[in-house]
């Protein structure tokens, strides 16, 4: 009975590592459903990525959605900035553009990040 019982045990504990080995190996970890500080991590990791010229398209399937966004037309042109959150500083429940990194497209390619690509926006 005493072995019985520990392979029981061994069979469940196995089982238990199958199931958890499953989930990491094909649960995909998208960042929409990450919680707020590990959102903030990935954007900084994936924005350091990024490459100038990249699609608006490659942009969002690396990220996500954007947590702010504004758009203007400037002549041809279409410019974009996405704002993803990338700091934490205030803890209000809300997402402002100072916790965020701006990336500006234009015509649907990135052409810049960072504060500065968001003063060029603001200029133009």
């Amino acid at each position: 009975m005493n072995t019985k019982v520990i392979r029981l045990i061994l069979a469940g504990v196995g089982l238990y590592a199958l199931f958890v080995f499953m989930v990491i190996a094909f649960y995909p970890d998208k960042p929409e459903n990450m919680d707020w500080k590990d959102r903030e991590e990935y954007n900084r990791v994936q924005i350091t990525k990024l490459k100038l010229g990249s699609t608006r398209e490659e942009v969002l399937a690396l990220l996500g959605s954007p947590d702010l966004t504004e758009a203007k037309r400037q002549g041809v042109n279409a410019i974009q900035v996405m704002f993803f959150r990338t700091q934490h500083v205030r803890a209000d429940g809300l997402t402002t553009q100072d916790e965020c990194t701006p990336l500006l497209f234009e015509n649907d390619k990135l052409i810049a990040w960072g504060d500065g690509a968001y003063s060029s926006y603001q200029e133009s």
